[in-house]
């Protein structure tokens, strides 16, 4: 099955240079090309992407915008985004996270990373760049919000999950992947894979990059301060 990407960035070298890299390889191929968020939404719907690799900072509507647009909108359910930034450290890369995206890389990515990040993406098991993703959430609901990040309506909602599906949404939140997390609760992979499925069905969330930042946003994982 071939993966559906559309590129939304407002430099157009840059789009040359990721058309080249993705439609070189054999299991997907570039659908459309957006220079503002806008366009980028239009196009999503239009020719059926499967993954949007969206920049922050375009003119009209931006990647932030074009985000939330496409989370909320239900005939986009399966279009899955990964922010690409400039900034390692980005508060709107935080923003597009809650709005809906899958996770984000930054544009000094190995290709391969790149690559990479498309597949996870589309096979619905992000999160992208595990370390830095979970580094940024914690950093940024821990700034500025005296809760330290604690929101009473997500900690009501975590009420619905079963104490196995709790312990599997705060490894999902330390970045372990299915496997690894299967081997730390001594359980199969697939076990696990239901759990974590169950809990973004309870919890509304799109994917694996949503989990994590409910759990900090409920209070249930807190930042650390390194």
């Amino acid at each position: 099955m071939t993966i559906r990407v559309l590129l939304a960035d407002d430099q157009a070298l840059l789009r040359s240079a990721f058309r080249v890299l993705v439609d070189s390889e054999p299991d997907m191929e570039v659908v459309g090309e957006a220079s503002d968020g806008a366009e980028a939404v239009r196009l999503a719907k239009q020719e059926r992407a499967d993954v949007v690799l969206m920049d922050i900072r375009m003119p009209g509507t931006d990647g932030l915008a074009a985000t939330r647009m496409i989370s909320t909108d239900p005939s986009l359910a399966h279009v899955r985004i990964v922010i690409l930034t400039t900034f390692e450290v980005d508060d709107y890369v935080v923003q597009s996270l809650r709005a809906g995206a899958s996770g984000f890389l930054g544009k000094g990515s190995e290709p391969e990373e790149l690559l990479s990040a498309i597949r996870i993406a589309a096979g619905g098991e992000a999160l992208l760049s595990p370390a830095a993703t979970k580094g940024l959430i914690a950093r940024f609901l821990a700034q500025g919000d005296p809760s330290d990040g604690h929101d009473p309506a997500r900690s009501e909602r975590l009420d619905a999950l079963t104490v196995r599906e709790r312990e599997v949404l705060v490894q999902v939140a330390g970045g372990h992947s299915n496997d690894e997390i299967a081997e730390r609760l001594e359980v199969s992979p697939l076990t696990v894979k239901t759990h974590v499925n169950r809990a973004m069905t309870k919890l509304g969330a799109r994917d694996r990059a949503q989990l994590v930042v409910i759990a900090y946003e409920s209070g249930l994982v807190r930042p650390r301060a390194d």
